[in-house]
């Protein structure tokens, strides 16, 4: 299964400035579009409940799967669907579904709980013009990942995305 790590980033490597934030708070809408547009592509998005909770709703023409230690807390929301599963069982369970691709939308946990579990096989990070001195990293808890790089294409005068291979 083609699994795609998806993310905006600062120019120092962060995903927010605080845990709670969104990243339309500072991407630019050509990355909302990369986004959507990349996604849509892969029809199925796994995000982590804090990044959920940042955006708290379905995404139209996509699947959203949200992972959780505890589902049955969750309050029920069409279009989106709770799970406590590891990503390798989570990942399994997808391909018996016939899913052939999916997007990991965030945060730090998921993406590192991914790339732990060696799972990603293509990364696309967006670099947007701007430092936040701290907040939160990329990806944690994870070992070294060795990436290819693939391909670099502009979104705007000021905002580019790297797509690089595991």
């Amino acid at each position: 299964m083609k699994v795609t790590l998806i993310a905006a980033i600062s120019a120092d490597g962060k995903i927010a400035e605080k845990t709670d934030q969104s990243s339309l708070d500072w991407t630019s809408k050509e990355d909302t579009k990369f986004f959507v547009d990349k996604t849509k592509e892969a029809g199925t998005v796994v995000m982590g409940r804090k990044t959920f909770a940042t955006i708290n709703k379905a995404l139209k023409g996509r699947r959203v799967i949200v992972l959780t230690r505890d589902p049955s807390k969750e309050t029920p929301m069409p279009g989106v669907e709770f799970t406590h599963l590891e990503p390798a069982a989570l990942v399994r369970q997808l391909e018996s579904e016939g899913v052939a691709e999916l997007a990991l939308a965030g945060g730090a946990s998921v993406y590192g709980q991914f790339l732990q579990a060696g799972l990603v096989t293509d990364v696309y990070l967006t670099i947007e013009p701007i430092l936040f001195g701290g907040g939160v990293p990329l990806a944690q808890g994870f070992d070294r990942v060795p990436l290819k790089f693939e391909s670099v294409q502009q979104l705007n005068s000021q905002t580019v995305v790297l797509h690089y291979t595991v």
